[in-house]
């Protein structure tokens, strides 16, 4: 299936969101706290992804 650039935003957006969301809970359940915090970087890293993907999904709409 070929996927059109709003699918492809779409598709990224829902994986950025499930990262942030793995991130986040790794980072609670890993005690090593090096571990922890860089998860936490992570989360807070794909949770940016998901925020600039929602901007352009919000652009590409308004078209």
């Amino acid at each position: 299936m070929e996927m059109n650039t709003r699918d492809t935003i779409m598709k990224k957006l829902l994986d950025a969101q499930e990262d942030t969301r793995d991130y986040q809970s790794f980072a609670r359940e890993v005690a090593e706290e090096t571990v922890s915090n860089t998860f936490k970087e992570f989360a807070e890293q794909s949770a940016m992804q998901a925020h600039k993907l929602q901007e352009l999904l919000s652009v590409y709409d308004q078209k």
